[in-house]
This record gives structure tokens, sequence and C-alpha cells, in this order.
């Protein structure tokens, strides 16, 4: 009896110190989308990890270099940002923050609301908690699987929200693609995708992208979460400390009963 509850505790021990890159793996959260374009992208995972800084520091590049123009963060203050990710001062100013803004200031687009709304047909979203609500892969498959829809007013369509308002705002990174359906009984299926031009960036660099700007998402969501999670593991430990001792302290007590 002893022997097997000291062997759960040294399981629960190191399961609760493993990375958790360890877990995405086994679980499969770092696969990346298949190159093959008939695919199917609904399996397609971000694997993405908060506790990168570099790739938080790439995504928030991404996101103010293309998303910040429609999209808004207004629960981060740019000196949040710029603390939690390691960024000078001097730097944030120069290549993040857009001119006229102060670090104290919150993280919103310059784009009118009414302007938006009558160019796009709806106000963009905030993005503040847009990872909390949808998740990290819905997020992933979405901007990975646009491709080009004359029908559209902008031009472009999308298979993970289709008749989004969104244009294809990637397209000079990530190359334009035509989606291929067939027909299952009287349904329209997606079966491949056709590339028609090329972008700046190749498919696994496009890839790496999207998985920055995901990545940036997931920390702006939730801020703390990296410091919760570390913390989380010590207040683990401490119950089973806690958890050892109350065992001994039982045993001390029912000997001489038992």
């Amino acid at each position: 009896m002893r022997t097997d509850m000291l062997r759960a505790l040294a399981l629960i021990a190191v399961a609760c110190l493993l990375p958790a890159g360890a877990w995405a793996a086994e679980e499969g959260g770092g696969a990346e989308a298949p190159a093959k374009p008939g695919a199917d992208w609904q399996s397609w995972r971000a694997g993405n990890d908060v506790s990168d800084r570099a790739s938080l520091q790439r995504g928030a590049r991404n996101f103010t270099s293309y998303c910040l123009g429609c999209h808004s963060l207004k629960y981060e203050r740019w000196s949040r940002l710029g603390e939690d990710l390691a960024v000078p001062g001097d730097l944030l100013q120069k290549d993040l923050m857009p001119p006229g803004d102060k670090s104290t200031d919150y993280i919103l687009t310059s784009m009118p609301a009414k302007d938006a709304a009558d160019w796009f047909g709806k106000t963009p979203p905030d993005l503040s908690l847009m990872e909390r609500a949808r998740g990290r892969d819905y997020l992933y498959q979405f901007l990975t699987t646009f491709y080009v829809d004359p029908t559209r007013q902008t031009g472009a369509n999308n298979l993970r929200l289709p008749t989004t308002a969104m244009p294809d705002v990637l397209s000079e990174l990530g190359g334009l693609k035509k989606a291929v359906f067939r027909e299952v009984g009287k349904e329209q299926v997606f079966d491949h995708f056709e590339p028609l031009a090329a972008g700046r960036l190749s498919p696994a660099e496009y890839q790496a992208f999207v998985r920055d700007t995901v990545n940036f998402l997931d920390y702006v969501s939730e801020p703390t979460q990296t410091a919760r999670r570390a913390l989380g593991v010590w207040v683990v430990l401490f119950l089973l400390v806690f958890t050892w001792f109350a065992w001994l302290m039982k045993r001390e007590y029912w000997k001489d009963v038992h």
C-alpha cells in the first residue's frame, strides 16, 4: 500500500514538472499544417508556445504590421506588451507603436469604426480575447485557408469562416490559391487547394509567420498565463508534500489501532 502511494505521488510530481511542450507534442499540438494541398485542413494545429518569447516578439511585429490597421487590443497596453516581451522602450516606440501613441495607451486601431463598417460591411472585431473565444487552432486555420473567390466583394473567401468580411491581407506573404470542391450528394465539399501565385514566403515560412501571430494573440488573451502555470507547479508540489506529511501523521495516530 505504501509503495503504491509513493509511486503514484512520484508520477504526479514528474507530470507536473514536465514542460508544456511535452504535453503538446504528445497530443499532436505541435503538428504543422500539412504541405499537401488536399490535406484535411480541419486537422491543422497551431502548435504555438506562449513561453517562447522570441516567437511572441515576432508575433507582435506581425500584428502591428498587418492587423493593427483594422483590429484593436483594447485590454492590452503598450507598456505591458513591452515589459512582458522584453522589448526596450526605444524599440517599442520606434518599431511597434504608431506615431503619437504613448506607452500608457491601450493598443487601439486608428481606423474609425464607421468607416470600417462602410468598407467591410461590419466593424472588425477587437482581438484581445479572440483566442479565448475561438481557440488557437481556429485562428491558425482561419489565417491559412483563405482562397480566391471572385464572387466576394473582397475577392477572397475562407474555409474556416465562409463569407468572411475580412480580405486576404496576408496574400502577399502566403500567395494566392484556388479552392477546388467536389460534389458529395447535393453538397460541395472542399477537396484541395491549387496555387495561383506565389507569395514572398515559402509555405513553411508562412506557416511559421501565422504560428507566431497566433502565439501573440494567445499571449494577449491572458498575459499572466505563463506566470500562472509556473506558480501552479509550486502549488501542486506543496500540496504533494503536505499530503505526504498528512499521511505520515495519520499513520502515527492510527498505528496502535492497527
